[in-house]
């Protein structure tokens, strides 16, 4: 009997998880989760590295290390953070070559707080790329407005990335338009477009969050029947895009010159809500081609109890498109609800960052005075 993951992924889906340390590095964890969990990448966050920087004493030895050194906060960040991605890129080299490079990869964030800085954006993509200097590797760039054009530049100088942070359809619709522009940039340039991944992280359990709240304000029969559907709606809209764009003379005139489909990551899959399934944004996204980056207790729950019958997506659009027109009809403006949480997103992101910051820092100092 397989398990609900290695069904999973016999189904196509690619199982990340949402989360790294260096004591899940060291202690053999990550290792352990390739081969019982089918989990074949990992994806990062600043929320993340703020957790695991603050428990335990994995980091100890090296915050000493740079803080003897006069190393900056940001420096110091950026040192252990890439060392952290290096280590578990190493890790899942083995699925990395067993996939033709379309798995084992590990993603690192640029810093949200130049989320609205394409060229700030550009810069530091292209450092993060060189110093962890491994081709498994993913840059995340978050979808807003700033992020595009760099996008398309990150993926125009040979660069995979991870585009994050993406809610509505429309801004999806420009992330694959900014993905395929990089890869013309590319092939002009004379790279090798084979070597070039990327992932769109479409973010769906948020998307339930801020539209439920709406909708028991709004109040009516009609607008509570909605409540928790609109996220799984909007990632099957998302698929069904995806399935549209790669099929345009443009994506496919790539594709046979070499390029890899961007494919759609199923990201904030964790439910919010303890009244629904704690499984609902995995066996409920089931198709070929995607990917779903879970936290470990979404993963461990679809490991134990998963229900996996499937694809669950393509044969369910008209359904989905049911739920934005009922969405519609009831009076919620989910072009505002999108932009809402890509603020939202960027914002989290910042505070955490900075969290991340307060933690080095004080560790930093704490390590100086010992040294003292």
């Amino acid at each position: 009997m397989s398990t609900p993951t290695e069904q999973l992924a016999a189904a196509g889906v690619s199982i990340w998880l949402d989360d790294l340390s260096r004591e899940r590095i060291v202690t053999g964890n990550l290792a352990e989760l390739i081969q019982t969990r089918t989990v074949s990448g990992v994806t990062t966050n600043p929320t993340i590295f703020a957790g695991a920087l603050s428990k335990g004493e994995a980091y100890a030895a090296q915050v000493a290390d740079l803080a003897a050194a006069g190393a900056s906060v940001d420096e110091a960040i950026f040192r252990i953070t890439t060392d952290d991605v290096r280590d578990a890129t190493d890790i899942f080299r083995p699925v990395f070559d067993a996939t033709g490079g379309v798995d084992g990869r590990v993603s690192i964030e640029v810093s949200p707080e130049l989320a609205h800085d394409t060229e700030g954006t550009i810069a530091q993509a292209k450092q993060l790329w060189a110093t962890v200097d491994r081709a498994n590797a993913l840059i995340k760039i978050p979808a807003t407005k700033a992020g595009l054009p760099a996008i398309a530049a990150v993926i125009g100088a040979g660069i995979s990335v991870n585009v994050t942070l993406i809610f509505s359809l429309e801004r999806y619709a420009e992330v694959i338009d900014a993905y395929l522009t990089g890869l013309a940039e590319a092939k002009a340039a004379g790279i090798d477009i084979s070597t070039i991944h990327s992932v769109a992280s479409f973010f769906v359990s948020r998307v339930d969050t801020e539209v439920d709240k709406r909708l028991k304000a709004i109040g009516t029969d009609e607008a509570l029947a909605l409540v928790s559907k609109s996220g799984v709606a909007n990632a099957r809209l998302a698929y069904e895009l995806y399935e549209g764009e790669f099929a345009t003379a443009r994506a496919t005139e790539l594709v046979a010159a070499g390029a890899n489909v961007q494919r759609p990551l199923w990201a904030s899959t964790g439910v919010k809500d303890p009244s629904l399934p704690d499984t609902l944004y995995v066996t409920e996204l089931v198709a070929a081609g995607t990917v779903n980056t879970m936290p470990e207790k979404t993963l461990e729950a679809t490991f134990d109890h998963g229900v996996v019958t499937g694809d669950t997506i393509t044969s369910n659009y008209a359904d989905a498109h049911a739920v934005f027109a009922d969405l519609a009809a009831v009076g919620v403006d989910f072009a505002d609800a999108t932009q809402v949480l890509e603020d939202e997103g960027v914002e989290k992101f910042i505070i955490s960052w900075h969290e991340l910051q307060e933690t080095v820092r004080t560790a930093l100092a704490e390590s100086a005075q010992v040294a003292r």
